[in-house]
Formats: structure tokens, C-alpha cells, sequence
């Protein structure tokens, strides 16, 4: 099966771990740790199921993602790099 890379960038946060324009490169089942900001679980969890489609080939809607910590808003935008 096919492996694409896929970028997830921060486009609003209320987090005061994340900024807007923040990316996460996920190549393979990595993430790559020299062109990525960090990447907290909470966030990981909201992400995780459009990032292994996109990385597995399967389209993803332009809709922003938001994790699920209410306190601490942070919207994703998922893209496969291809």
C-alpha cells in the first residue's frame, strides 16, 4: 500500500503551545521531527484518522479539524503533500 506524506498546519490557536502556521510533516508513520513543530496527544487524537487517510491515499476534506481540549482551541488544516 501507498505511503503519501502529509502536513498538518495549526491555522488558529488558543493553545499557548501552538501558533498559527505551525506544521507537522507526518512522512510514513513518522512524523519528522526536523521540519515539525511538537505535537501533543490531545491534538494527535482529533487528527490521527484524516492524517492516516491522507497518508494511505484516501482524499480529506479542507475542513479545518479542532482538538478536542475545549479550554485550549486549536484548528488543523490536513493536507497530503503530493
Amino acid at each position: 500500500m501507498e505511503d503519501h506524506p502529509v502536513r498538518v498546519v495549526v491555522l488558529e490557536s488558543n493553545c499557548p503551545r501552538y501558533r498559527e502556521g505551525d506544521e507537522v510533516i507526518f512522512e510514513g508513520a513518522f512524523i519528522n521531527k526536523e521540519k515539525s513543530a511538537a505535537l501533543c496527544m490531545v491534538a494527535l487524537s482529533a487528527i490521527y484518522p484524516f492524517v492516516y487517510a491522507a497518508r494511505r491515499g484516501g482524499s480529506v476534506k479542507a475542513a479545518p479539524v479542532q482538538c478536542p481540549d475545549c479550554e485550549e482551541c486549536v484548528r488543523f488544516h490536513i493536507e497530503r503533500l503530493d
